[in-house]
């Protein structure tokens, strides 16, 4: 077994589960909350969002950045409506290959809404990026966020 480390992200919701674990699995929805601006943060050019929502399904999202367009993918392991979602993430064919970039995103019902932990766990290699990947995640749930505070779509 290879050695893990763990970049964790909590966020607190003042909406329902249900709508945040929906934004992770409607291509609509994720392409609107990823291009979503947060202040302080530069703006994502989203390019694709493909989505295969069911175990053993693909996605893939890509955005351009100075460098050209990155590409994120992955498959969904476990789909538990509103309450967990685990899926893996790779961004080169090696990661895929080695298969153990895994992220599980956990909400809890709350007084006020929800609370989404995520925790992505990855090869040890990637140890010195465990607060960089910790904040990225952190800046997804942000714009989620932003996306429920600006959208017309309340459904």
């Amino acid at each position: 077994m290879p050695q893990l480390v763990e970049a964790k992200a909590v966020h607190e919701f003042n909406v329902p589960a249900e709508r945040v674990f929906d934004a992770w699995l409607d291509p609509v929805r994720v392409r609107s909350w990823a291009a979503q601006p947060v202040p302080g943060m530069p703006s994502t050019d989203v390019r694709r969002i493909e989505i295969d929502p069911r175990i053993g399904g693909k996605f893939t999202f890509t955005d351009m950045r100075e460098d050209g367009e990155a590409v994120n993918w992955g498959y969904y392991r476990e789909i538990d409506r509103p309450r967990k979602l685990v899926f893996t993430w790779f961004t080169s064919d090696e990661e895929e290959e080695e298969n153990n970039s895994v992220v599980t995103l956990s909400i809890d019902p709350t007084a006020k809404g929800c609370r989404a932990t995520m925790v992505h766990s990855m090869d040890q290699r990637w140890a010195d990026y465990v607060d960089q990947t910790a904040n990225a995640w952190k800046l997804q749930l942000r714009q989620i966020e932003m996306h429920f505070a600006t959208a017309e779509d309340e459904g």
